[in-house]
């Protein structure tokens, strides 16, 4: 059985202001009926707290859908702001896609 997996791939800054957006792309995924929804961090040089708070949102949403949501290529602000905030324990983080296309895919 294939898993059908999307991947969001936020650039730049993910704030307050582009957390709406963010949170509107993940949604129409997650209608679109995908298995597995990866966010790609690779481009994203700084995370704040309503960064945070929208992928907070977009893991309820995935999961209420009864979907999966992973996360990879975070960098080291990003990778503390999960661990100062324990998000590091919610959120299942890879250090590369491949690292990500490996375990997760490799196993389905």
């Amino acid at each position: 059985m294939s898993s059908v997996v999307k991947v969001v791939q936020p650039t730049g800054i993910l704030d307050g202001t582009k957390a709406g957006d963010f949170r509107q792309e993940v949604a129409e995924l997650v209608q679109s009926n995908a298995d597995i929804i990866l966010i790609n961090f690779q481009d994203v040089t700084f995370m704040d707290s309503s960064g945070l708070g929208a992928l907070v949102l977009a893991l309820k949403t995935i999961r209420a859908a009864g979907s999966k949501m992973y996360i990879c290529s975070v960098n080291e602000q990003i990778k503390m702001l999960f661990e100062l905030t324990s998000m590091d324990r919610v959120f299942e983080i890879f250090s590369t896609r491949e690292d990500f296309e490996s375990e997760v895919l490799s196993t389905r």
